[in-house]
């Protein structure tokens, strides 16, 4: 099946699927399933200065069943070796050769075009040029230098006369490539503008387009399993836009953690694009045996084992359809129905909420057009997991 359209955990999508047609999505952990983690590095393995709760043990119980790590990031202003530095102050042990950037992205886009020795102009960090240097290219600061290409990354100290450089180069004809597109950078303070953003004095001065190296782009995901020689790699991040996007685009299976940028909801309401194979709370679902999500079959929407309604025999207050055309999906002690066109989706059920998110997660994705009026019941009744 096409990993375009791989739905949450191996859940057939079609709408008359039966209980028979269930995929179950590994008879083992998640670490059994697959060779090598890409590992978003912000919001999944730490935030900003500190380690995301959990996270250095998780990766640690990870590594002792056998799966190899890779750190990959769409960050170009840190060389690798920093990056990994920091991994290991935090406790995840770390060397650089295990962190991919988009910096090296771009550098392999640029090095597979240009002879060694070409000169690119740099607007970005030192990372950057470390990065192009590793691929025989010559950076220099210059448009007078008659650069081949133009290469943007994110830099704190990025300024004007840089900027204006790179564009009287692109301007000229370079090859313009930029590490990422993000729009903002998450800061201690907050989201504060990124990469994408400074991409924008150049595009709107000259009309060019960057080639994008990182997220969603594939060119980073290339680059990471070029680098760590990943035969079944499992793409985990936070972001639905950028990680779990980006994964579906290289063809990758794929884990949405849920300490970072993208929320339960946001998942409930992804679209096809960038809808995840599994969701777990957090990096401790890497050593766990994702459940069975799938259809029960239609009709109406049966109560929790052992809840107070199935004892009565009935659907919990409010939670029953009737009618023949509900999809029903069940993860654990939830059951999500869909009952089709623009009707509420109905969520009954107890036991873990990322259970109850998985269900509610099905039944969504079987819809065709969402909206928050759809979803809003389920949610209130899922409540909030964070």
């Amino acid at each position: 099946m096409s990993n375009n359209t791989r739905p949450l955990a191996g859940i057939a999508p079609a709408a008359d699927a039966a209980p028979a047609t269930l995929i179950t999505p590994g008879r083992s952990a998640l670490t059994a399933e697959y060779d090598v983690a890409l590992l978003d590095l912000d919001g999944v393995v730490y935030s900003g200065p500190q380690a995301i709760k959990g996270a250095p043990e998780a990766l640690a119980r990870a590594r002792e069943t056998g799966l190899r790590l890779a750190f990959v990031t769409n960050n170009a202003s840190r060389s690798p070796s920093a990056t990994a530095e920091h991994l290991s102050r935090l406790g995840v042990a770390a060397r650089s050769s295990d962190v991919v950037t988009s910096a090296q992205a771009a550098a392999s886009l640029i090095a597979a075009r240009f002879p060694p020795g070409s000169p690119v102009l740099v607007a970005g960090s030192t990372g950057l040029r470390l990065a192009l240097r590793e691929r025989g290219m010559r950076p220099v600061s210059l448009a007078a230098d008659l650069p081949v290409a133009v290469v943007q990354g994110f830099a704190p100290g990025i300024n004007y006369e840089l900027l204006a450089e790179a564009g009287v180069a692109v301007r000229d004809g370079a090859f313009y490539v930029a590490t990422n597109s993000d729009s903002t950078l998450p800061t201690q303070r907050g989201p504060q503008p990124g990469n994408g953003s400074l991409l924008a004095v150049i595009i709107t001065a000259f009309g060019v387009q960057p080639v994008v190296a990182g997220k969603p782009q594939t060119p980073l995901h290339a680059e990471a399993v070029a680098r760590t020689g990943a035969r079944h790699p499992l793409v985990v991040g936070d972001r639905l836009d950028t990680d779990i996007e980006g994964a579906v685009r290289g063809g990758a299976d794929s884990l949405l953690v849920l300490t970072g940028v993208s929320t339960a909801k946001d998942a409930v309401m992804a679209p096809r694009g960038q809808r995840p194979t599994y969701i777990a709370a957090d990096l401790g679902g890497l050593t766990e045996r994702q459940p069975v999500v799938g259809p029960r079959g239609r009709g109406r929407l049966a109560p929790a084992e052992g809840s107070a309604a199935d004892a009565e025999g009935e659907s919990p207050a409010g939670q029953g359809h009737d009618g023949p055309g509900a999809r029903v999906f069940q993860c654990g002690g939830w059951q999500a129905a869909y009952p089709g066109g623009s009707d509420p989706i109905e969520l009954a059920g107890d036991g873990s909420w990322i259970d109850g998110l998985r269900a509610l997660c099905a039944a969504a994705w079987s819809a065709g057009r969402l909206t928050d009026d759809m979803v809003a019941p389920a949610m209130k009744a899922l409540g909030d997991p964070r």
